[in-house]
């Protein structure tokens, strides 16, 4: 849990940004519910929320005028997730396209019913840009969806690969959130532009320590590798990257278990590397911003996300 180290004055203002989700949702159940999955779950923490307040701490912090884009990170977050479920990383790994009417159109009309809902939020916040923000956040998450996953092999080809697509992926959100806390406190835009860093940067660790996972944690086990991960990538360069790939592409336990301890023994420890390093990086960018509180709350989010890699 990344956010238990917030203070309990900010942890409430986080509580206050879900309620405003409910609430905007509460009169839509019948919607929603289909989405429930990905609306605010006990199991997700709204790190998004946290990180716009977070930023928003760089100027005149009133959390009447950031909670409106607190909100509309959630619901472009729980929107995106929706329209995951449209996408099948096996197909588009193999060049094969889907044809036809959508697979799964409910997902379709919940995720754009999600992003109506983050458009009504942008447009209640006082600065603008948050809109600019958000929206260039979004393209780039459907670009990068869009994206064909990085190949296994060559190694540096699929490092660089893997990273922009992630960076669109998970990361742009973050860094919008950042940028816009900042504008709505009415941060520099020096400020800004270095809370939007931050962000990125932390988002991509963060989704770094989520790739680790695939392949650390007791639940993990229980459930087969399918995706492109930065610990594959790694894995594939010391050992048969063509087996790899093809273990992707099958259920059978004994691959999949070949395929599971090949990469904890070759993929953890140098994608753990790259969380150190780019947590590093997220710090540089810290030291853009004046000494403050608020400062210290995002380094130790930062040194949370690392430890989740450990």
């Amino acid at each position: 849990m990344m956010l238990t180290a917030l203070p309990s004055w900010l942890l409430a203002d986080v509580d206050h940004i879900v309620q405003i989700i409910r609430e905007r949702t509460s009169a839509r159940a019948a919607v929603i519910s289909i989405a429930g999955s990905q609306l605010l779950t006990a199991k997700r923490e709204p790190i998004h929320a946290a990180l716009v307040l977070l930023a928003a701490q760089f100027g005149t912090y009133r959390r009447e005028r950031v909670q409106h884009a607190a909100a509309a990170a959630e619901l472009i977050y729980a929107a995106t997730q929706t329209h995951d479920a449209l996408v099948d990383e096996g197909e588009r790994r193999r060049g094969q396209h889907r044809t036809g009417t959508w697979e799964h159109p409910v997902a379709l009309m919940v995720g754009d019913y999600l992003f109506a809902l983050a458009a009504g939020e942008m447009a209640l916040s006082p600065d603008a840009r948050v809109i600019n923000f958000y929206s260039q956040a979004v393209m780039r998450i459907t670009e990068g969806t869009l994206m064909p996953p990085p190949p296994l092999f060559p190694l540096e080809q699929g490092c660089q690969q893997h990273f922009t697509r992630i960076r669109d992926t998970h990361a742009a959100l973050y860094g919008a959130a950042c940028r816009a806390g900042g504008a709505c406190a009415g941060a520099s835009t020096e400020q800004i532009e270095a809370l939007g860093v931050f962000g990125e940067e932390l988002g991509l660790a963060l989704r770094l320590t989520q790739e680790l996972h695939m392949f650390t944690t007791s639940n993990s086990e229980q459930q087969p590798i399918t995706t492109m991960s930065l610990p594959l990538i790694f894995a594939a360069a010391q050992t048969d990257h063509a087996r790899l790939l093809a273990a992707l592409d099958t259920a059978a336990p004994n691959e999949q278990a070949w395929l599971r301890s090949t990469v904890q023994r070759y993929g953890l420890e140098p994608t753990q590397s790259e969380v150190r390093r780019i947590i590093s990086q997220a710090h540089k960018m810290l030291e853009h911003l004046p000494a403050h509180a608020g400062r210290d709350l995002l380094a130790q989010l930062s040194v949370a996300v690392a430890h989740q890699s450990i």
